[in-house]
């Protein structure tokens, strides 16, 4: 069968910026080759920084953030795309080639509604009339189990979940009916449940349409499901190449083995439960127009343990966390924070509440200002809580670095200049900054590969260890909450479903729908995904 995308010794080159030293070329990409027929899956893997999403913008022969592709070929259908001009690849991309980016909430214009951003590249090429392609989103949507589908094209971003906007950026992808798409973690924000029928149905759309797909992430259990080659990517070489099954269960380098031990092991119990640092009473909460989205939640979070937040997207997880930071105050019942009631509403707040609980934001896309370097954005917290200028700022930044596993020479970087994994990396040192007493994490590891959010959750613990801190871990991914959590709580359309120790929260006997959340575990054996569809669809014809 002819090849449909062709890449030969890639190579990609951008500048850096070493503080105190003349801008200099650094190769990001080395010699990268790989072919892929129509219909087929290549999914790559690696750590965060390992070349994974840039190798996937080549095939839109673009480079993101001063990068420049400076040498090989990238050949869709035969064709050398990378000498088209401006032009030639304007009619490529959108129609032939499209891409899903990592964070759709950086992605969509939050001033257009989402119908119109989903066809508009489709409807601009010429592919289809506005209204055959607006049948067509209505069909993705769909398929991708958006809600109130014939309606949700009149929603703006900001109007939906983190995870429906990801699924409406997939849906904008296949709109056109492209020859490939380049998928950039498009699960990443989403909860264990909806991943499922996004997997699904990126998987049928890819057997249906015989579309090619570049498959970006870094979690192997996913790309088992969706890809048929793997390769292993680390400091922009190659590692390993070969198909899903040989990469799985025999991986030939150190590395990838390593890769797969990491998805594979789990931490022992943590300690026992002690005195709350944070307690929450009959809490509900609601918008502005009145829609209730907490419903009479209690629970609390033991000083220098872990509360882990589980469910789908929408359950309630984020919208908990913002009443805990006063961003929503609540309508009724009430928190305490070591034993004194803590101030509803953020702008009442002391100082010093303030610095006592932080947050970190599920993307640190949105969570930047592109303009301010990581010095600046450290820095801003230790001159607003401690008063720090100067020199003893910048040592201070220079420690949280090292914290954090990035290094001196990312201080003068902007956002723009690295990668998601450091971008979330930096958004934890910023919360690390303030010093405070509980961190609220909102899925601060969803877009590491497993080795770099692996050892962000030791730095967590270890943090936790040494300061005595408190986590509220929201997450949906269940692997983690086995990690790191002393205590569970599952909150399902809002409410608290399930809550205690971990010991119990994930043991038998479940309720229907935490039942429901552990089946849909990825797990790390080809094959899975439609075995658990089958589950599924035998269940309800037996309901």
């Amino acid at each position: 069968m002819p090849e449909l995308l062709s890449v030969r010794d890639l190579k990609i080159e951008a500048t850096s910026y070493p503080p105190g030293e003349p801008p200099k070329r650094v190769t990001i990409v080395d010699g990268v080759s790989f072919d892929l027929q129509k219909g087929k899956v290549l999914g790559l893997i690696g750590e965060s920084g390992a070349g994974k999403s840039t190798i996937g913008l080549s095939a839109l022969a673009y480079g993101r953030g001063g990068a420049e592709i400076t040498g090989g070929r990238v050949l869709l259908d035969g064709v050398d795309i990378l000498p088209l001009g401006k032009s030639g690849i304007r009619r490529i991309r959108g129609a032939r080639v499209c891409y899903v980016a990592q964070s759709a909430a950086a992605a969509f214009n939050p001033a257009h509604r989402l119908g119109d951003q989903v066809i508009e590249a489709t409807v601009k090429h010429r592919l289809m009339t506005k209204e055959e392609a607006r049948k067509r989103a209505l069909y993705l949507f769909r398929v991708l189990g958006l809600p109130n589908p014939e309606t949700f094209g009149e929603r703006y971003p900001h109007q939906v979940s983190g995870g429906q906007l990801q699924r409406a950026m997939t849906a904008m992808a296949l709109c056109s009916n492209p020859e490939l798409i380049v998928f950039d973690e498009p699960t990443t924000a989403l909860d264990v449940t909806t991943q499922i029928d996004v997997l699904a149905a990126i998987k049928h759309a890819i057997e249906e349409t015989r579309t090619a797909a570049l498959y970006i992430t870094h979690d192997l259990a996913v790309v088992a499901q969706i890809s048929d080659d793997i390769m292993v990517l680390r400091h922009g070489k190659m590692v390993e190449y070969g198909s899903v099954q040989q990469i799985i269960e025999e991986p030939k380098q150190d590395y990838t083995r390593a890769l797969v031990n990491v998805r594979q092991e789990a931490r022992a119990e943590a300690a026992d439960q002690s005195s709350a640092l944070l307690k929450i009473e009959n809490i509900s909460a609601q918008y502005s127009n009145g829609f209730k989205v907490l419903h009479d939640v209690s629970l609390h979070v033991p000083r220098g343990q872990t509360l882990a937040v589980v469910g789908e997207s929408g359950s309630g997880k984020s919208t908990l966390a913002r009443v805990i930071t006063g961003l929503l105050p609540p309508s009724d019942g009430r928190i305490s924070f070591d034993g004194k009631p803590l101030t509803p509403a953020l702008k009442s707040r002391s100082r010093e509440e303030l610095r006592r609980i932080q947050l970190i934001y599920q993307m640190a896309d949105t969570a930047m200002n592109p303009r301010q370097t990581v010095r600046d954005i450290i820095g801003r917290p230790l001159t607003f809580y401690d008063g720090l200028h100067g020199a003893a700022k910048t040592a201070r930044v220079k420690e949280l670095l090292d914290q954090i596993e990035m290094g001196n020479g990312f201080i003068d970087r902007y956002p723009a200049e690295l990668s998601g994994g450091q971008k979330q990396r930096v958004a934890i040192a910023r919360a690390l900054a303030a010093k405070p007493e509980l961190i609220l994490c909102d899925e601060p590891t969803s877009a590491l590969d497993p080795l770099v959010a692996e050892g962000i959750l030791k730095l967590l613990l270890k943090l936790q260890e040494e300061a005595h801190l408190s986590y509220v871990f929201i997450t949906h991914d269940i692997a983690i909450v086995r990690a790191i959590a002393d205590s569970v709580a599952v909150m399902h359309s809002g409410k608290l479903v399930r809550f205690g120790p971990k010991s119990q929260a994930l043991s038998p006997p479940f309720d229907d729908y935490t039942d429901l959340l552990l089946k849909s575990v990825p797990e790390m054996e080809i094959g899975w995904l439609e075995r658990v569809l089958t589950t599924r669809r035998m269940e309800s014809a037996g309901n």
